[in-house]
């Protein structure tokens, strides 16, 4: 192991880290690269494994960095020192000393006292999520501009904002901009953000220890509350108590409470009626699971902002078309494929994101059946569906029936055989020529390649 503060090189790799240091400030912004990235120093070096060490000056920085920077750091290295192959990212020998950046506290007890390390004003706030980072299309605009509204200066019209969405689709990220955003607009501004199974459990604490009276007084100082996932209160009568005060305290104050949720106020069961009511008393705002367009929007966003080579467009299409679940996936997807390819040096290809995302992909298609494709193709080329099982062979009825066979072997784990028989019957290698038929024809014929495309479209989407 080569220690690279006593290394006659040392001044090559801390002038490298400088380079790395302010491309990553350019993609980052100067906020996360002030708190996060720049404090971070090359420790030492395992020329064997290619393992390069980076410190932080303590555990907690080194786990944030760790978790949502690891890849991009081990990309930015290797790129200006091919030698080094992974990154080991941890908290510095204590006998080594790096100045320490300004940066939010991890999530403390609500109850206790706070920690030294710990902003007073902003508890748990993630600085990387920002309104100028969140994409917006039909599905979730209105969700965004009630969140800008509760974040402005002056006093919203609505309050509570309840936050309502599936998971993967936004509504945390929109919770720490919300936070992050009144932080800018008003710094003495006190501000929590705290998921709700959090909540109850620091309750649950503060009663244990006899402390739930200080646990009430500085819950109830902060000026915005943001509060995650409110479901996971369901059926804690205690905690929904205290919450339902929380709030009541919070609201007639005039301070500001944002929640979040993956059901609508109503569809909370087991909830009191009273708390029900205080959460659909301010503005309910739904955010839809993300569409095509938004989908692709994400995408290329994302691909711009990494700035780490070309996605061709076909690929970003095809994730966008298939990882339709949520965004954390989408995006999550996008990230793994495009550490691969720098990682291996590969480019960039359909093939390489079918290798590689293969689980996601499964997970995220939709079953689509052979009774749908049948009766897409039909409508699509104007034949009846009873021709899909019809012994006719002309041509008008042929070419639709082979072109219903191909997208039932591309888009369904059937078997060649089960396909032959919701064709009337039809032996596997009918089947067979039929896709190898339509495979071919994409190739030389681009009406035919036009009318598999806008088939496939209007099937997966």
């Amino acid at each position: 192991m080569i220690e690279l503060s006593d290394s006659s090189g040392a001044a090559d790799w801390a002038a490298d880290w400088n380079e790395i240091s302010e491309g990553l400030r350019k993609d980052l912004g100067a906020q996360i690269h002030t708190q996060w990235i720049r404090p971070i120093r090359p420790g030492s070096f395992e020329p064997a494994s290619g393992q390069l060490h980076l410190h932080l000056p303590s555990e907690f920085s080194a786990n944030w960095v760790r978790e949502r920077f690891a890849d991009r750091l081990a990309l930015a290295w290797k790129i200006v020192r091919p030698e080094v192959r992974s990154v080991a990212i941890a908290a510095a020998p204590r006998e080594t000393e790096i100045a320490r950046p300004r940066m939010p506290a991890p999530v403390a007890p609500i109850a206790a006292a706070p920690r030294a390390a710990e902003s007073g004003n902003r508890i748990a706030l993630d600085p990387s999520q920002l309104f100028s980072g969140f994409i917006t299309g039909q599905s979730n605009v209105l969700a965004f501009n009630a969140a800008q509204r509760m974040a402005a200066a002056e006093k919203p019209l609505f309050s509570p904002l309840y936050l309502k969405a599936a998971t993967g689709q936004g509504k945390t990220h929109l919770l720490h901009a919300i936070g992050n955003a009144y932080a800018e607009a008003n710094p003495q501004a006190r501000i929590c953000y705290c998921p709700a199974e959090k909540f109850m459990n620091d309750f649950v604490s503060a009663i244990q220890r006899g402390d739930s009276m200080a646990f009430k007084a500085r819950l109830r100082s902060f000026d915005m509350l943001l509060v995650d996932d409110i479901q996971f209160i369901i059926g804690k009568n205690s905690t929904q108590e205290e919450f339902l005060h929380t709030i009541d305290a919070i609201l007639g104050a005039g301070k500001r409470l944002v929640v979040t949720s993956d059901r609508a106020p109503q569809a909370l069961d087991g909830v009191d009626q009273r708390l029900l009511s205080r959460l659909a008393m301010g503005l309910v705002a739904d955010i839809q699971p993300a569409d095509i367009e938004l989908r692709r929007a994400i995408l290329r966003a994302r691909v711009e902002q990494m700035r780490m080579g070309d996605v061709p467009e076909e690929v970003t299409e095809f994730l966008a078309r298939t990882i339709s679940r949520n965004v954390r996936e989408l995006v999550g997807g996008l990230n793994k494929l495009m550490a691969y390819a720098q990682i291996t040096g590969q480019k960039v290809t359909l093939a390489l994101a079918e290798e590689q995302l293969s689980d996601l992909l499964s997970a995220n298609r939709r079953r689509i059946t052979i009774d749908e494709i049948q009766r897409a193709v039909c409508q699509f080329y104007k034949v009846d569906r009873a021709e899909m099982s019809s012994k006719r062979r002309a041509r008008a009825v042929v070419r639709p029936r082979q072109v219903a066979m191909y997208l039932a072997k591309v888009l369904t784990p059937r078997s060649y055989p089960e396909i032959g028989r919701k064709f009337g019957g039809r032996d596997h290698s009918t089947v067979i020529h039929a896709v190898r038929l339509i495979e071919d024809l994409r190739t030389r014929d681009a009406d035919m390649d036009g009318d598999v495309r806008a088939l496939l479209q209007q099937l997966e989407s």
